[in-house]
């Protein structure tokens, strides 16, 4: 039984919806909240929200399927759970489904952004990449670059890298987060669409490292095998179990494709 979903309606209308940050490529804004517990700090996450149509697209499903390829992969990430919920937004009251999340920062830990980690602390004529490497994170950068590639991921900005800071000086990346602008979120509820995507199309991303073709950033720059476990066939229902009735079939058959075509492409990289 999968403990990533929750299918029970909840009530989270209480949640402040405040934190607001405009998506690449899309109209509207994802919108997200914080709740401090006794367990800790929970953050909550919508998928595309406008004051016209409310809260839609599913950008929230690709963020699970997103976390558990990276779970097979083994890659270190923030684990996503995805749950049906009310939700009050400007004083309307929506029904939806959303991400929760628990905070990925050690006690006293410091989070940076990765662009503006990259303006304090690089070299002359040093590029972002370059200063990853410098700090030993290149192996973890070619993750990011393999996992986008592998869900065709549209947004890997500069502020959807993180760098953590701890009380002692030293600083490490944060676990990959943010992945919901990929499969197939541009066709939003159409199955036409959807089932009509080109599984290989190199999208035009928006990518802070390396360059803005997820395909050509996993040629150059991931130029060997690096130590992820492998994706078998039998890894489909792992991704998608669970979430039936969530999105349609035309959907999940759709990034399963994605996920599969790419892969295959990457193993024959790794042996040629």
């Amino acid at each position: 039984m999968r403990t990533d979903v929750t299918k029970k309606l909840q009530d989270l209308r209480h949640l402040d919806w405040t934190e607001r940050g405009a998506t690449s490529g899309t109209a509207g804004s994802f919108l997200k909240a914080r709740e401090v517990s006794g367990g800790g700090t929970w953050y909550y996450k919508l998928s595309c929200y406008d004051s016209y149509r409310g809260v839609y697209g599913h950008e929230c499903v690709n963020e699970v399927v997103a976390s558990r390829l990276m779970g097979i992969l083994g890659i270190d990430h923030v684990a996503y759970r995805l749950v049906h919920a009310s939700v009050s937004v400007d004083g309307c009251e929506f029904e939806t489904w959303l991400n929760r999340s628990r905070s990925f920062r050690k006690p006293k830990e410091q989070k940076l952004a990765l662009d503006t980690f990259f303006d304090l602390y690089k070299l002359p004529g040093e590029s972002p990449l370059d200063l990853c490497e410098r700090f030993g994170w290149l192996e973890q950068v070619q993750k990011i670059m393999l996992v986008d590639y592998l869900i065709a991921n549209r947004d890997r900005h500069g502020a959807n890298i993180e760098v953590l800071r701890n009380v002692n000086g030293g600083f490490r990346l944060a676990p990959v987060f943010d992945s919901g602008l990929s499969f197939v979120f541009s066709c939003y509820d159409d199955e036409a669409r959807a089932g009509a995507f080109d599984p290989l199309k190199d999208v035009n991303a928006n990518n802070y490292l390396g360059t803005r073709s997820l395909e050509e950033n996993v040629r150059r720059f991931v130029t060997h095998p690096i130590r992820v476990h492998p994706i078998e066939y039998r890894h489909r229902n792992e991704l998608f179990g669970g979430l039936d009735g969530v999105l349609s079939a035309a959907h999940f058959e759709k990034m399963w494709e994605i996920v599969w075509e790419r892969w295959c492409i990457y193993e024959a990289l790794c042996n040629s």
